[in-house]
């Protein structure tokens, strides 16, 4: 059971971290941010930005199934691996330098994972 939620769990936070990620460029791609019509068509018709969507729904989807077999004592911590792929998107997509006390950070939601996963 166990093992099945940790490789669901990292299944939605991918999702979740994918559609920040395409969300991220989708904004860049759109330009300076404005209240305008011509702004919001901009975004929603981006390739990039609709795909955010799709990501969230499907991860939506998957946390419907991940709290109706799983207990929502362990489930809900599982979240939090959408952090450490955060940070692992950061520096394939975005080449950003992460410090040691962020890694930190990252290591102890692993550690906390895997305690609430036992």
């Amino acid at each position: 059971m166990m093992l099945k939620l940790l490789s669901v769990s990292l299944l939605q936070s991918m999702l979740l971290s994918g559609g920040q990620v395409l969300m991220k460029f989708g904004l860049a791609k759109a330009g300076d941010f404005s209240w305008t019509c011509d702004y919001f068509r901009r975004l929603f018709l981006n390739w990039q930005f609709a795909s955010c969507g799709l990501c969230y729904g499907a991860g939506s989807i998957l946390w419907m199934y991940i709290i109706k077999h799983f207990p929502f004592s362990m489930a809900y911590p599982m979240v939090s691996l959408s952090y450490v792929m955060g940070m692992i998107a950061a520096i394939v997509f975005f080449h950003e330098q992460i410090p040691l006390t962020r890694w930190i950070g990252v290591f102890l939601i692993l550690t906390g994972c895997v305690l609430i996963a036992k």
